[in-house]
């Protein structure tokens, strides 16, 4: 074989009337179920990341490639499969369509349009993401409507609960629209070019019908059924403080000018197992957040801290620290003076920007004067999939790359607000931090993090929006049209971005999703395996053999329904690799139409709906929504329940069995 990859055989006889006979089972076939097993166990319980293990797997494939039958040229051979090129295209493109600020007008709209209602929120939400999700990738689409939907749903006293698992449904159901809607839909195509009967992969629109379908019976769904299971986790009231419950864990101490702690760094507080941070020192009206840990404290200075009511008793019984509510009601009262050159307004996490004072010169202090001119704010960010993962350093690193301070950190319905320094972040978590405003900008600019803030929607150039939209459209029609192939297409658009200045090339980059990359290409091998090695053929002749009494149709909602549950435990990219190569055996070997198998994975690992870790936009609507893990499988499983059917009934509807 010059590719490593049997075509199909001509279809055997059906075995649904044969005896089960006895499968001989080959050293190269143990061999490949040994490392696909290791992969499996690695991807579920995820020690390192899931595009490192897709790696580990290419080069255990590749090493032992005597069994495996992959040789080194198949196993690096994913890195320029048109899947995994059309799939880094697609990120730049999306990217080029986001900066131009399309997207968050749209979503502009939808506040004029849904008002106080819940429903037309709801509507508008899933309204606009599903179609979009067909042709930009669904990600930035979530990323963008994340803090888009929670900020309208508190002003107007909707739970944010109540828009954000629709809003990840609704993306995912919209990405069966096209081959371009999901990296699965792709990398599909590419594995059925190399196995399927046609040796060609999908149009553009090849199932685009079947992909209405089941975005339109989706949409009903989460409208009404949906609706009222998906829970109202979050409140809409209150201050980020209160909804992170850190009323008990916030406050405000005065330095005494007999404490210990003058002249020390703040970083010294940070002593043994103390839980204690400082996230801002008032001194003289001015407010200082940037270079906390090297800035020595004063006598008078105002600390604002965050730690336990145990701990703060025990930090002002040993450093000569005065609470500052107290201090102020006992100056109220007369019976003690304030520090000296304390100003009770600038007090508190609240407060507004402040001046510096000109009459101060303190050679010991660390700030520049333009710093004390900074607002600072408290802001709750997204930590997007992928780059989280067991980051060392967590939340301290976290604050020293962005010289910020954490708060709190939300991960679905659990609030960590102690041990801060010891927590490792993860995709999904939500950050309370306070921060100033140039930092805020800077937060916005890394497109791993979703800030929710819409203070930076304006900047966009508009006047590129025509260009963007004319780029993507072009792309689309010559796929549709089959003048070019999808990768070239894309590709091509991509050198428009960036001749056109849409995008910089720094900007094409950082818009790749270097994790799904790797995902991709490290997984396609194991295709390669699976059929040179004879496994696939093996596993679909057990399944037959095992499954006599199963109609072909009744197999092909089998086989959606056990992808879709494949896919919650790996990821989406692996669940098609895995069993795709089955599922056009298992047809063939039933002498049925391989194109419907196809389809059926195709959707499935598409539409995982199960919980937060099946899908990216899951993991992303999970930390912001404060859901259990269990809400999404409360709401997502009557939906999978209802593709089943709907989807294995499209198939056979529009191309038969």
């Amino acid at each position: 074989m010059t590719n490593g990859l049997h075509t199909l055989a001509l279809a055997t006889p059906t075995l649904l009337q044969q005896t089960p006979v006895a499968l001989p089972v080959s050293i190269d076939v143990v061999v490949v179920l040994a490392v696909v097993t290791v992969a499996l166990v690695l991807f579920v319980l995820q020690p390192v990341s899931i595009d490192t293990t897709a790696i580990a797997l290419m080069v255990a494939l590749i090493l032992l490639g005597p069994w495996t039958g992959v040789s080194p040229e198949e196993g690096v051979s994913g890195f320029s499969n048109p899947a995994t090129l059309t799939v880094l295209a697609m990120f730049i493109l999306s990217e080029g369509v986001r900066q131009t600020g399309v997207i968050q007008i749209l979503t502009q709209k939808i506040e004029s349009f849904a008002g106080d209602s819940e429903f037309r929120q709801l509507l508008a939400t899933v309204g606009l993401a599903g179609p979009s999700a067909g042709f930009v990738n669904n990600t930035p689409i979530v990323a963008v409507f994340i803090p888009v939907v929670t900020n309208l749903a508190k002003k107007t006293g909707t739970s944010p609960s109540k828009l954000l698992i629709p809003l990840s449904y609704a993306s995912m159901l919209g990405g069966t629209l096209t081959v371009i809607g999901t990296s699965t839909n792709l990398l599909a195509s590419a594995i059925w070019a190399q196995i399927g009967p046609t040796g060609k992969p999908f149009s553009l629109f090849e199932f685009t019908q079947l992909g209405a379908v089941v975005l339109a019976v989706g949409t009903v769904y989460l409208l009404t059924v949906g609706r009222y299971l998906t829970p109202a986790r979050i409140t809409a009231e209150g201050s980020p403080t209160d909804q992170f419950g850190m009323a008990d864990y916030l406050t405000d101490v005065v330095v005494h000018e007999d404490s210990d702690l003058v002249g020390s760094q703040v970083r010294e507080l940070r002593r043994g197992d103390l839980d204690l941070d400082v996230f801002e020192i008032v001194r003289n009206g001015r407010s200082i957040v940037r270079g906390l840990p090297s800035e020595r404290i004063h006598a008078s200075d105002v600390l604002s801290v965050r730690a336990s009511q145990e701990t703060l008793e025990q930090v002002i019984g040993d450093d000569h620290l005065d609470f500052l509510p107290e201090l102020l009601d006992a100056a109220e009262d007369g019976h003690e003076p304030l520090p000296e050159g304390f100003v009770p307004e600038h007090h508190a996490w609240s407060r507004p920007s402040a001046t510096p004072d000109p009459n101060t010169n303190d050679d010991e202090s660390t700030e520049r004067p333009e710093e004390a001119e900074d607002e600072v704010s408290l802001t709750e960010i997204v930590l997007l999939p992928g780059a989280w993962l067991n980051r060392r350093n967590g939340v301290a690193g976290f604050e020293r790359d962005y010289d910020a301070t954490v708060l709190a950190v939300r991960r679905g319905n659990e609030v960590i607000r102690q041990r801060l320094r010891n927590v490792r972040l993860q995709g999904g978590d939500v950050l309370l931090i306070q921060t100033t405003e140039d930092v805020l900008d800077r937060l916005q600019a890394d497109n791993k993090i979703v800030v929710f803030s819409d203070r930076r929607w304006e900047e966009f150039d508009r006047t590129q929006i025509p260009i963007a939209l004319g780029i993507v459209a072009g792309v689309v029609g010559l796929a549709a049209l089959e003048v070019l192939p999808i990768m070239v297409s894309a590709l091509a658009g991509v050198v428009a971005m960036l001749f056109s200045g849409i995008l910089r090339p720094a900007d094409a980059y950082e818009a790749v999703d270097w994790d799904v990359i790797f995902l991709i290409a490290g997984v396609i091998p194991l295709g390669i395996a699976f059929e040179a090695s004879g496994t696939a053929d093996l596993i679909a002749t057990g399944i037959v053999a095992g499954s006599t009494v199963l109609t072909p149709i009744a197999m092909l909602a089998t086989f959606y329904l056990g992808t879709a549950i494949i896919t919650e435990m790996v990821s989406n990219n692996a669940s098609v690799v895995l069993m795709l190569p089955i599922a056009v055996e298992v047809a063939g070997q039933l002498d049925v139409n391989a194109f419907a198998f196809a389809l059926a994975v195709t959707f499935a690992a598409s539409t995982p709906l199960l919980s937060p870790v099946g899908y990216q936009t899951n993991l992303m609507v999970y930390g912001p929504g404060g859901y259990k893990f269990t809400d999404f499988a409360r709401v997502g499983a009557p939906l999978q329940l209802i593709l089943t059917v709907v989807t294995t009934a499209g198939i056979v509807f529009f191309w038969g069995v």
